[in-house]
């Protein structure tokens, strides 16, 4: 059996880290979560995470974007999608790719969509 795909939470909202980290685990990927910046950045080092979902808006209202710097700086392939409730907006109005990452999930997550995209994402069936 291969392993699983370890995939890292970040966001300052429990609520949202333990429903997402729910789905990922009932839809066989290893969940790992972290809910602030700092410690999301100590986890990518610590689980090598083959993708990670960012929160735009944590600690501080651009945290996400500074995240994907610096997730960047070290690791420019590493899948990396933004989580925000203004998700579609910026998405509209910015390119995500230029703030470092590859895609976005609009809160609330369609869990379907999100597992759907991440199996793609990671070159899965």
């Amino acid at each position: 059996m291969a392993d699983k795909k370890r995939i890292l939470v970040i966001d300052d909202d429990s609520d949202i880290t333990d429903s997402i980290k729910a789905i990922l685990t009932a839809n066989g990927f290893e969940a790992y979560t972290s809910s602030d910046g700092k410690d999301g950045l100590e986890a990518i080092d610590k689980v090598k995470p083959d993708l990670v979902l960012c929160d735009m808006m944590m600690e501080q209202v651009d945290a996400g974007s500074k995240v994907a710097h610096e997730i960047r700086k070290k690791n420019k392939k590493l899948p990396l999608y933004l989580l925000s409730s203004i998700g579609v907006a910026t998405a509209q109005n910015i390119e995500l790719d230029k703030l470092g990452f590859n895609g976005v999930f609009q809160k609330p997550i369609s869990p379907d969509h999100m597992i759907k995209t991440l199996k793609k994402a990671l070159h899965m069936k």
